[in-house]
């Protein structure tokens, strides 16, 4: 590899391509053959060992467990319900004081055609009842 010499008033040194840096830091944070013997080993070991424990104490997790579950949904989904709540109350407010929010005019479309439904039904009722 060649190294490229630079010329200062007062030093003279060698600067290095950036590639060979690079390269230097990648193969110095590389796992080498022990650290990768230790990756596979100590999941497979943990597990042998703490097994019996695990067995041992299920009857303690299980219930804590399903507890936890049960909590934290039920927290989340709470907090989604009051979400959907203020979102609506939010829309409606808008709606109301004419502040004409997205998905409003598809409303006053449906409203209109539903008044309009309901008025030919009523109107041929009461021309079936009278006649």
């Amino acid at each position: 590899m060649k190294m490229k010499e630079v010329i200062t008033r007062s030093k003279v040194y060698y600067q290095r391509p950036k590639s060979y840096t690079l390269l230097q830091k990648v193969k110095a944070l590389a796992p080498d053959s022990s650290q990768l013997l230790g990756f596979i080993l100590a999941p497979i070991l943990g597990f042998i060992f703490f097994m019996p424990l695990t067995l041992v104490s299920s009857p303690v997790w299980f219930p804590i467990g399903a507890l936890l579950f049960v909590s934290i949904a039920g927290f989340l989904s709470a907090c989604s319900f009051g979400a959907v709540a203020v979102a609506v109350l939010l829309w409606s407010y808008r709606y109301v004081n004419g502040m004409h929010p997205v998905g409003s005019d598809t409303v006053e479309q449906r409203g209109k055609r539903i008044i309009d439904e309901k008025y030919n039904d009523a109107k041929e009722y009461g021309v079936k009842m009278i006649a």
